[in-house]
């Protein structure tokens, strides 16, 4: 690059990383949140014991939490290696994380469009968008940040190695046009394998940080398409033939993920297809309308009872008729139909097609979705200001209302992540009927003392779904505590039948068995826990003492 070019390509860089640090240091004073939390880092022995080989061992052999992620288990072991269990530094390394995906994403689309100011605007949404607080700002979403720290280092590998360039910040004055077919020599350079394997091996480490970087060998097919242009020299079949290892491993974490999630609540077997195609066409309308009014954020978004009929047929129009313009437009403005797959390509894990959980979307599903929209309204800005003779002063306008607008409504969100209380009494305020929010609230308020409110707010979740495991099972420990076995009992009995492969409920069901005498059921329920959970001693203590009574 020019030397003024090499300035504002460091400037740009440190602006993107000190804006995003300052942005989000308050959550350095930020607690752990009872959701998640405690299973990934502060109750989750496994951790909280920091490194060592018999750890490293189980994250690499665990399904724990319903996901294979064992570089997120190893990165939980650092951070409880190196700082204990002080939630201010756990969180720093989440920042950290963002920032460096901030300024990778930046030197990734730079070197590919040669489009400073557009790749830095894309990366400043990237990082103050209010939807990514969320990933950042939740200790257990660590798997968010650092897969995304792999695929981005990927995409910038495949990027060079696709090039064959040896300077990845340095901003070409055209994008890039070179392909493995055309470069000749150039593909069979030592430096552009080792960036093919650098790629293969980054994809990876992200599917062993969180397995919802699958999609990242179609990313890598539309960026060969435009910025990259390989299409141009290549074909269709010689491209995907190149990357038959990424779709491997992609195939193989899609077996791991498929066979650690079979036991998560509300899987896929709990939801009928047609209830989750209609759920996947909402959200993806509802993502899109997060993504340009992000207000009323919430935690938990959980499943309606039903879909309206009317918002699904409309939900589906707008996505086919979208998808028919930005094809139509893609040989004159290939950014579109590439950005608008990326959303929707990216999103396909996390849609709600195959489901693992209660939620019927997240924000925390956004984070590298959004880009491919962001992506999108810088590129077309760009070219909509054209028209007009003052084309910069229209862009830096709509960039600079945009920025503003995020960093005072990210600021503002990040205040409702302070601790559990404040976020789920947010999440109840700013949505309807929120059962599962209902259930937490509850089980924060009965953490400090305030067993009548929780006792309350467990009856409201269950009454708002009966048929939610959870809330059964809060209600009943409740009762207990509150001296009301009978209905006790009949709420644990009904969301161990509602949720039979959670090791814990059928443990604490078992106990209450033997508490009362109920002694051949007990045994039952202990060796189901045992059997969900081999490592479970409490089960096993409480087994060997029903075995003892029976002798």
């Amino acid at each position: 690059m020019p030397p003024l070019s090499q300035k504002k390509f460091i400037v740009i860089c440190l602006a993107l990383a000190a804006g995003t640090i300052a942005l989000y240091c308050p959550i350095i004073g930020h607690d752990f949140l009872n959701y998640d939390d405690d299973a990934y880092i502060t109750q989750n022995p496994h951790v909280t014991g920091g490194l060592s080989w018999a750890a490293i061992v189980w994250a690499f052999k665990s399904g724990y939490a319903a996901n294979w992620h064992p570089l997120t288990w190893i990165s939980h072991m650092m951070d409880c290696q190196f700082f204990g269990l002080n939630p201010g530094e756990h969180h720093l390394m989440n920042v950290l994380f963002h920032t460096a995906n901030t300024v990778l994403l930046f030197i990734l689309l730079n070197y590919m469009t040669g489009a400073m100011w557009r790749s830095g605007f894309v990366a400043a949404l990237f990082a103050w968008h209010p939807l990514h607080v969320e990933s950042v700002a939740w200790a257990a979403e660590r798997k968010d940040v650092l897969s995304a720290f792999f695929w981005m280092l990927a995409l910038l590998c495949y990027a060079r190695y696709a090039r064959g360039s040896p300077d990845p910040s340095s901003s070409p004055s055209s994008p890039v046009r070179h392909s493995i077919s055309d470069v000749g020599s150039s593909a069979n350079l030592p430096s552009s394998r080792l960036h093919y394997c650098l790629s293969l091996f980054f994809f990876a480490c992200g599917l062993m940080s969180k397995p919802m970087v699958v999609t990242l060998p179609f990313v890598l097919l539309l960026l060969d398409f435009w910025p990259l242009q390989r299409f141009n020299t290549s074909t269709l079949q010689r491209l995907i033939l190149e990357k038959l290892p990424f779709f491997a491993l992609m195939a193989a974490s899609c077996v791991i993920t498929m066979r650690a999630q079979k036991h998560a609540l509300w899987s896929s077997v709990s939801l009928p297809f047609d209830f989750r195609l209609a759920n996947a066409l909402m959200s993806y309308v509802r993502y899109i309308s997060k993504i340009f009014l992000p207000t009323d954020l919430a935690l938990i978004y959980p499943y309606p009872h039903s879909w309206p009929l009317a918002g699904v047929v409309v939900s589906a129009a707008v996505l086919l008729i979208l998808t028919i313009v930005f094809v139509g437009q893609a040989k004159r403005f290939p950014y579109l139909a590439v950005s608008w797959f990326w959303f929707l390509g990216t999103l396909v894990p996390a849609i709600g097609l195959v489901q693992a959980g209660v939620q019927s979307m997240a924000d925390r599903y956004t984070y590298l979705p959004s880009i491919g929209i962001f992506i999108l309204v810088a590129w077309g800005v760009t070219d909509l200001a054209t028209l007009s003779p003052r084309k910069n002063d229209i862009c830096a306008f709509v960039g600079a209302v945009a920025l503003g607008a995020c960093i005072v409504l990210t600021s503002a969100q990040l205040s409702y992540w302070h601790d559990s209380e404040t976020i789920f009494f947010h999440t109840v305020n700013v949505t309807t009927d929120n059962y599962a929010a209902e259930d937490c609230l509850g089980k924060t308020l009965q953490n400090i003392g305030d067993n009548r409110d929780a006792e309350e707010l467990f009856e409201t979740a269950v009454h708002l779904e009966p048929t939610y495991p959870l809330a059964q099972f809060d209600l009943g420990m409740s009762l207990l505590r509150m001296g009301n076995p009978k209905d006790a009992g009949q709420h644990l009995a009904t969301a161990v039948q509602l949720y039979p492969t959670d090791p814990v409920m059928q443990y604490d069901f078992g106990v209450f068995l033997l508490q009362h005498g109920r002694t051949n059921e007990a045994a039952e329920h202990l060796k189901a826990a045992l059997a969900l959970k081999p490592d479970f001693s409490e089960a096993r203590s409480e087994l060997d003492s029903v075995e003892t009574l029976k002798r």
